[in-house]
């Protein structure tokens, strides 16, 4: 049916993982609330992705965590007809080369053109625990997790590539 909403029964080891991520469920609610009404008072995802990027489509937007070698992330991972991009929920804090704390957003960009692939891993001791790597054309690698839908997000960014490279 045309318009309808696809209701989904949630897969309660995935929900488990997704919010395990966080140290404290408690943490992860608020930080949850807090991304909602920030996007609310925002007018919403797709008007934030349009006032970055004009010319673009947006084909799906979700919360996700961003591997890094310092732990996971957590933010949202936007796919557009142009890009992958990934922009973490919190402002992280570093120290700049003359000692001022400074925040910013943690940022990836991946133009479509650039990725060969993405695919579907699991962790092997917990194969519940599901990944996309995202592998770019000169082999660097991104890795996404604590997907609520990992094969929904991974049906887009097949899509976005898919169309790219057809083009």
């Amino acid at each position: 049916m045309k318009g309808s909403t696809d209701c989904k029964v949630l897969n309660v080891s995935t929900f488990n993982y997704a919010v395990s991520l966080s140290p404290k469920l408690t943490e992860t609610v608020k930080g949850k609330l807090s991304l909602g009404a920030k996007m609310l008072q925002l007018g919403g995802l797709e008007k934030i992705f349009k006032q970055k990027c004009n010319d673009e489509k947006l084909l799906n937007v979700c919360q996700c965590y961003l591997s890094t070698t310092a732990g996971p992330i957590a933010g949202l991972l936007f796919i557009s007809t142009e890009k992958i991009a990934f922009c973490s929920e919190r402002s992280i804090k570093f120290l700049s080369p003359t000692g001022k704390l400074l925040r910013m957003y943690y940022k990836v960009s991946i133009p479509i053109s650039k990725t060969m692939k993405a695919k579907e891993s699991e962790n092997r001791e917990k194969p519940s625990q599901k990944y996309i790597q995202v592998i770019t054309e000169d082999d660097f690698e991104f890795w996404f997790m604590g997907f609520l839908n990992h094969q929904k997000t991974l049906r887009y960014l097949h899509h976005a590539i898919s169309s790219t490279s057809s083009s």
